[in-house]
């Protein structure tokens, strides 16, 4: 099988996402947390790198992506950093860091830039944040918007379903997604909408829109990688397509490794000095 290997080695920033978007070059978005991970997923020619807060699930075993603080989430975006060359790194402002108070949500934008040298940020919410949105652009910050599904949110909405399936939730999210636009956000992460509205959204704005469950009518997609590699074996909803079964591979190498050290087969005499 063939695969795809960007011959543009150039670094991508917003101003490139925004070309793609201008000639229908669809982005390919996808999370990491770690240096090695984010080694390969940049090598394979990922256009963007999110260091999601879903690390909180995925790398610390939480319920929701709420317990995990500003210090882990630069933790993670520094070692993600250190190991991409071409991809741009966005990294997730984590729940309570800059909702509510404008102030404190600059400090934590520019902790996160000056400590992790990520490329941009992403923040849940429309018009509730929209002061704050504007107050980190104007220190240069660039912004990533997210709405639809917003984990950060999970105790106010009680479900994880869809939202936005009402007209009044999807009007609202039209005029959150113009609003972010109009403050200078760069793209707009859509999750778990109906995909006629992400495809309207996308339609209707300039910068692109990055989905989620939102559908093909969108400017790309993003996925967590334990998820789309099959390293989590309980989720699967319904816009999870797994491109392997890692949770098989590392289970049979393991077991082969505890076998071979049980039986005195490992090491053998080629691997002792």
């Amino acid at each position: 099988m063939s695969g795809y290997i960007s011959d543009d080695a150039r670094k991508v920033t917003t101003r490139r996402l925004v070309e793609m978007k201008q000639r229908g070059e669809k982005i390919a978005m996808l999370t990491s947390y770690d240096y090695t991970m984010a080694q390969i997923v940049d090598g394979a020619g990922m256009d963007v790198i999110l260091v999601g807060d879903s690390a909180s699930n995925v790398m610390a075993g939480n319920v929701t992506t709420l317990p995990i603080t500003l210090d882990q989430m630069i933790y993670h975006a520094k070692s993600v950093v250190r190991g991409v060359k071409r991809a741009m790194v966005v990294v997730d402002m984590p729940f309570g860091s800059y909702q509510g108070n404008e102030m404190e949500g600059l400090a934590s934008a520019i902790r996160i830039m000056k400590e992790s040298h990520a490329d941009a940020l992403k923040m849940e919410g429309g018009e509730e944040i929209i002061g704050t949105v504007k107050r980190i652009l104007s220190a240069g910050i660039p912004v990533m918007g997210h709405l639809g599904l917003m984990p950060q949110s999970i105790n106010k909405y009680g479900t994880y379903t869809v939202r936005a399936k009402d007209n009044a939730e999807a009007e609202k999210l039209v005029r959150d997604a113009h609003l972010l636009e109009e403050a200078g956000c760069f793209s707009i992460v859509l999750e778990k909408i109906p995909a006629a509205l992400a495809q309207r959204v996308s339609s209707e704005l300039t910068v692109p829109v990055i989905g989620i469950g939102a559908g093909g009518g969108v400017d790309g997609q993003v996925l967590v990688i334990q998820d789309m590699l099959g390293m989590n074996n309980g989720f699967r909803p319904r816009f999870l397509r797994r491109y392997a079964d890692l949770h098989t591979v590392m289970t049979d190498a393991l077991s082969h490794y505890i076998s071979d050290v049980k039986n005195l087969d490992f090491p053998n005499e080629k691997e002792q000095y």
